[in-house]
């Protein structure tokens, strides 16, 4: 009997450890019978099996172009097989065809999985639709690949109950880009390009559909410069919307002061499977965390204008090697992190989120009634796209 393993549960030294004949599936969507799988692969000892990708595809609930979707998929499939896997598959539903430059395997979905998962209702349109997004990559030796989308979809699910008038959420995506996913073995990557397209697309989706404000909740860092251009461009090319984001969570005033307040760690301990994130998953997925494997990274190579910590410091932008700062793939110290820490720093989180949504909603409110007014040019527009 096949073993399923999932690959967002390892750590990245378990990933590793796997033979690299060992098949691989990036699913697309959920709610496939898993003996139809083992069967179509001719029953290996293990499976791995990553995160479904939620949507983009048609009859999926939120359908974006092929090219956008294929090129998304294609960059976390050439992920593995950079890393040696030979025997990657996607596995799609029945009737969705795309050329994905990887062997498929295409079973019919279980009538229980729920297709129209991913459309926020005609009468959310006044809502505020929040788009979280995070990321399956290595988090040194202690947490699991799926640390970032763990974090930031309860932190999305959340800010949606405890704001339940003014915001809705859809699926969270679990993969982002990782630019230096070389450097420690697990690492995906969708490649920047195609993560602003996709993302681009699935605005202009909701945009037709009647929704006009938009809040990316991001949980990965690697993606954050690629989010703020796809929120320039939205904002330009859709200009009734008010589209935002933010850098990671825990980043604004009164975040900053939560963390500062109970944090253990000096500057230094907190960016990468760190005091931070090791405390948040210690309260949300404890099983995933393996305190007895913690190896703490704090030796960065500090100047004045370039360190690293929760909120990066200095005016230097630069992405040097991580292998130079990094022996086992952290940065900052796991070993401090506690599960009472993270429900604070969890409910910090959402409180900041809350208030961002508010804000949001009286940016967009605000700018409509402005531009019906006929503001300045708005007066010589007839209409406003």
């Amino acid at each position: 009997m096949s073993k399923l393993i999932l690959y967002e549960e390892l750590t990245s030294p378990e990933l590793v450890a796997f033979p690299r004949d060992t098949p691989v599936i990036l699913p697309m969507g959920n709610g496939y019978d898993f003996q139809k799988i083992v069967s179509a692969l001719g029953d290996p000892e293990n499976i791995i099996y990553l995160p479904p990708f939620p949507f983009g595809w048609i009859y999926s609930g939120l359908e974006v172009s092929d090219r956008f979707i294929v090129k998304y998929i294609s960059n976390l499939l050439s992920s593995l097989h950079d890393d040696g896997f030979r025997r990657v598959f996607a596995l799609t539903p029945q009737g969705v065809s795309l050329d994905l430059g990887c062997e498929q395997i295409t079973i019919s979905q279980s009538s229980q999985w729920d297709k129209l998962n991913a459309i926020p209702s005609d009468s959310e349109r006044k809502k505020v639709v929040i788009i979280p997004i995070g990321h399956t990559e290595q988090h040194s030796h202690h947490l699991a690949m799926a640390t970032d989308t763990i974090i930031v979809d309860a932190i999305a699910k959340g800010t949606a109950l405890e704001a339940v008038e003014l915001c809705t959420t859809i699926p969270v995506m679990p993969y982002g880009v990782s630019t230096h996913r070389s450097s420690f073995g697990g690492t995906l990557n969708a490649g920047g390009r195609a993560f602003e397209d996709f993302w681009i697309d699935v605005i202009k989706v909701l945009v037709q559909r009647g929704f006009d404000r938009f809040y990316f909740i991001n949980g990965h860092g690697g993606n954050t410069s690629y989010l703020v251009n796809v929120v320039k461009n939205v904002g330009e090319k859709y200009r009734r919307i008010f589209c935002a984001t933010s850098y990671l969570y825990l980043s604004g005033p009164k975040g900053i002061a939560s963390i500062e307040k109970h944090r253990e760690s000096e500057i230094g301990g907190m960016g990468h499977a760190c005091e931070l994130e090791t405390s948040l998953m210690l309260h949300l997925r404890p099983e995933l965390v393996h305190m007895d494997k913690v190896r703490d990274d704090t030796d960065f190579i500090s100047t004045p204008s370039y360190f690293m910590d929760w909120i990066e410091g200095g005016t230097l932008i630069a992405n040097p090697p991580w292998e130079d700062d990094t022996i086992h793939g952290s940065y900052g110290s796991g070993s401090l992190g506690t599960k009472e820490k993270g429900k604070i720093w969890l409910e910090a989180a959402i409180h900041e989120k809350v208030t961002h949504v508010e804000e949001i909603h009286e940016q967009q409110n605000r700018r409509e009634a402005r531009r019906n007014s006929g503001f300045g040019l708005w007066g010589n527009k007839k209409t406003g796209s």
